[in-house]
């Protein structure tokens, strides 16, 4: 186990919440760091909703995607390419839906992984954020696919053009979580 994923475990509530908090800021963050493509924005959030996995925990990183979706449900600011007073359930429902879904998937799959010890080492750590990053093609090539068709443009539209950079995003998540493993011991 990952030194963070096993200290979840004793953390106070306060610090829980902290942690819940600054990872979905961090997700806003991450949306807003993005390459315009269409119909779906290239973004660092794959990257956040891995490190959110490794570091916190399945049950805390899949509580910062949810406030995260909240936040956009709501009507606030926080996806991609959203004006200021946000889109909510509209922008939810259009093509990148399924992949904001598929952010609390991988968080929740990076975390879940790095509790059975598959992220004790950088290659172990780079191999889960590939796992949890595919995982979120599943939702959100499914629902791209409404809007796409189920053939040659969604490949075109939704996966292919961010295979190397969702590789990329794997191995920054991994070293990041790694370093920060290091510097807390």
């Amino acid at each position: 186990m990952t030194h963070s994923v096993s200290a979840s475990r004793s953390r106070n509530p306060a610090t829980s919440v902290a942690l819940v908090v600054g990872a979905s800021l961090l997700m806003t963050l991450a949306a807003h760091v993005s390459v315009p493509f269409y119909p779906v924005p290239m973004t660092l959030q794959g990257s956040v909703a891995v490190l959110a996995g490794l570091l916190l925990g399945p049950r805390l990183a899949l509580a910062a995607m949810a406030l995260y979706l909240a936040q956009g449900a709501m009507g606030l600011p926080v996806f991609a390419g959203t004006p200021a007073r946000g889109l909510g359930l509209a922008y939810m429902a259009g093509p990148t839906g399924g992949f904001l879904l598929g952010f609390a998937l991988t968080a929740w799959l990076a975390g879940t992984l790095a509790r059975f010890g598959w992220a004790r080492s950088l290659l172990g750590s780079f191999i889960v954020s590939l796992i949890a990053i595919a995982a979120m093609y599943v939702p959100g090539l499914l629902w791209l696919g409404q809007f796409t068709g189920y053939g040659a443009a969604l490949l075109t539209a939704g996966l292919l053009p961010f295979l190397i950079g969702d590789a990329v995003k794997a191995a920054l998540a991994a070293l990041l979580a790694r370093g920060w493993n290091s510097l807390r011991r």
